[in-house]
């Protein structure tokens, strides 16, 4: 049977309804949040985070030292985020003042006081779901492939940016060694901070590496500290350095 004009006209009207829906909510799904510098920038799949995605950050290596770095370079990504913070946690040991140096602000953050990691991913998932808050983070020590895919579902549903600190185990072993479904995955340390002209200690710096993500390559570098809007900057060199040099040059 053969199709009218009209009808094919209507049928045309809707195709094109339908994916110029499709294609709305596709752009709201690569929603990305940037790190304002080119050197990380370009090394992401699509130039930035994925704001609707899980995210998991670690301390290079055992240790209070890149377990803060890791902390706080989390911290920096929430703050640049618009909204409130809801932050799931096992253990007490966030220190408010320095989450707002790195641009968290106490006023921005919901605490969840949990008691084992399946209550802090019961509450991530919630927080997620609600799609109220501008990011969820949730403190855990070793999480399943399946727990991280709830997540991942989670986020992209809330359309809210999950961020996942794994904390390093008495056992030594990676965190980040155990399959995930994270979108991207990150490896902070700290690293030795700039020299100064005068006595004194420079503003702090991290080595972070991009262990693996999703449609792109991993890679590592190192960045200033997060600053109290939260942003990471590339190191300059030194200007006393050629100094330096020529100074050794006239000595030999």
């Amino acid at each position: 049977m053969s199709v009218s004009s009209p009808s094919r006209e209507r049928i045309a009207a809707l195709r094109a309804e339908v994916r110029a829906i499709e294609s709305a909510g596709a752009g709201e799904g690569r929603a990305w949040l940037g790190f304002g510098i080119d050197a990380v920038d370009d090394r992401l799949a699509g130039g930035g985070l994925a704001a609707a995605a899980l995210h998991e950050i670690a301390g290079a290596k055992i240790g209070l030292a890149d377990d803060a770095a890791a902390t706080l370079f989390l911290a920096g990504i929430a703050a640049r985020l618009q909204g409130n913070v809801l932050w799931a946690m096992s253990r007490r040991d966030l220190f408010a003042p320095g989450l707002a140096q790195a641009g968290l602000t106490p006023d921005r953050l919901i605490y969840a006081e949990c008691r084992r990691d399946e209550e802090v991913l019961a509450v991530m998932e919630e927080g997620l779901r609600h799609g109220g808050l501008a990011a969820v983070v949730g403190e855990i020590g070793r999480v399943t492939m399946a727990s991280t895919r709830r997540l991942q579902l989670a986020a992209e549903e809330g359309r809210t940016m999950a961020l996942m600190l794994k904390r390093w185990r008495k056992t030594g072993e990676d965190p980040l060694a155990i399959p995930s479904a994270a979108v991207t995955r990150w490896h902070s340390a700290c690293a030795p901070s700039a020299n100064l002209p005068v006595a004194g200690v420079g503003r702090s710096r991290w080595r972070i590496e991009l262990a693996r993500q999703r449609g792109g390559e991993p890679f590592n570098l190192i960045v200033e500290a997060s600053d109290a809007t939260g942003r990471l900057a590339i190191p300059a060199e030194p200007f006393h350095r050629p100094l330096a040099a020529d100074r050794k040059r006239r000595a030999a």
